[in-house]
């Protein structure tokens, strides 16, 4: 990645050379990543830039297609390697990019029809290939076939409802289109090790299926153009002494690093387990709460200190004391853009001075990220302490 610079300004004397202007942030796609090979030698990164040339007047549609320049970067030293990227087509990218959208409007389609009839008609009709191809396609880029895919989508949609509405086992069953209560309580087991109405009364640690969309695990889009942040919510909160149920990784410093290491059904299980704070969080441990060969980079759910349910197997459980935090919230951001809503919160955060309301940052305490969703903006919690009185600004 050390290419990265000159890469840019490479791009940049060649868009404006060429005619031509931005159309969209830059993103990365990632075609040999750490989690297929330990050797960085072997490690391929497709660095991707949207562009088009620059018009006074639309005068077609046409004119709105957008033309993406790519470079592949090889972390590799044979000189082979950039011969290859330099053959690589345009064409190709496309059709790769339109098989991602593809299955990613088939998601979409599904958690928006759980409840009804999910035929390969109707996703193809979204996906915009046959139903074939389509089958196909959901297969490769998901890991599942449509079939289990929505299995193991509704089931979980059933665990959430009876965790959370005090639903009737019948009533889950067949709203969400199993054939038969027996038929929904064998599969729940299966899945969860243990029946529905088992579930309902302890509501134990589960692995609720997370449908990540295609489209984010495909494009790791890297921040461009940050022009458009408006403005970063920050305010001043207390949270009380309590444990955290933590999933430990082994170096990752960040949530993709994290995925790699130890997957990303770790969510799911959060996802099933109560939290002080309504959901999971994601933690940056300080040094005190890390063990040796351990990650900084953690997940987990914050619960009250006399806790004692159940601890997910290879998860362990820490002390958090009390401590204030300092809420940086952005605004609500398009799905699509999330990586440029965290940096834009993250810089902020960076450059805000502590001093000027009478704090410094603690690192004793763990820095906090919530779930990235956009109607809600991007939020970090970053913990700090008064400053001493003849320190005050």
């Amino acid at each position: 990645y050390s290419q990265m610079g000159d890469i840019n300004a490479a791009v940049a004397r060649w868009v404006s050379d060429n005619g031509y202007v931005y159309d969209g942030p830059m993103f990365n796609i990632y075609h040999v990543s750490p989690h297929e090979t330990s050797d960085p030698n072997e490690f391929v990164t497709e660095v991707c830039y949207p562009v088009k040339k620059k018009k006074k007047k639309q005068e077609h549609a046409a004119a709105l297609l957008r033309r993406v320049l790519t470079w592949a970067i090889w972390q590799g030293k044979s000189s082979n390697c950039m011969t290859a990227s330099a053959k690589l087509r345009l064409s190709e990218v496309k059709s790769m990019n339109e098989q991602i959208l593809a299955v990613q409007r088939m998601q979409d389609y599904i958690d928006a029809h759980l409840e009804e009839t999910i035929t390969l008609a109707a996703l193809s009709q979204v996906s915009l290939f046959s139903p074939w191809y389509s089958y196909r396609l959901f297969q490769r880029h998901t890991g599942l076939t449509v079939t289990e895919y929505v299995r193991r989508l509704r089931l979980s949609r059933s665990a959430m409802r009876l965790k959370h509405e005090r639903c009737r086992v019948t009533d889950v069953a067949y709203e969400l289109g199993f054939g038969s209560v027996d038929g929904y309580q064998r599969a729940f087991h299966r899945a969860f090790g243990c029946n529905p109405a088992e579930y309902a009364r302890t509501k134990i640690p589960i692995p609720l299926f997370i449908p990540y969309g295609v489209k984010f695990r495909a494009l790791r889009k890297e921040p461009m153009d940050m022009s458009n942040v408006q403005s970063v919510f920050v305010q001043l909160m207390h949270k009380p002494e309590r444990k955290a149920v933590i999933k430990r990784g082994v170096k990752a410093e960040d949530y993709f690093a994290y995925c790699e290491e130890v997957g990303c059904d770790v969510w799911g299980i959060l996802k099933s387990m109560d939290s002080l704070c309504g959901e999971p969080v994601c933690l940056w441990l300080p040094e005190a709460a890390r063990k040796p060969g351990t990650s900084v980079y953690v997940q987990g759910v914050e619960v009250a200190t006399d806790y004692a349910g159940v601890v997910p197997e290879g998860f362990d459980v820490i002390d958090l004391p009390k401590a204030e935090y300092l809420m940086f919230q952005g605004e609500p951001f398009c799905e699509e853009a999330y990586c440029d809503a965290i940096t834009a919160v993250q810089r902020a955060a960076d450059r805000y001075d502590t001093a000027l309301i009478g704090y410094q940052w603690d690192d004793t305490n763990p820095r906090i990220q919530l779930e990235p969703r956009g109607e809600r903006g991007y939020i970090e919690l970053r913990a700090v302490r008064p400053l001493p009185a003849e320190q005050h600004v």
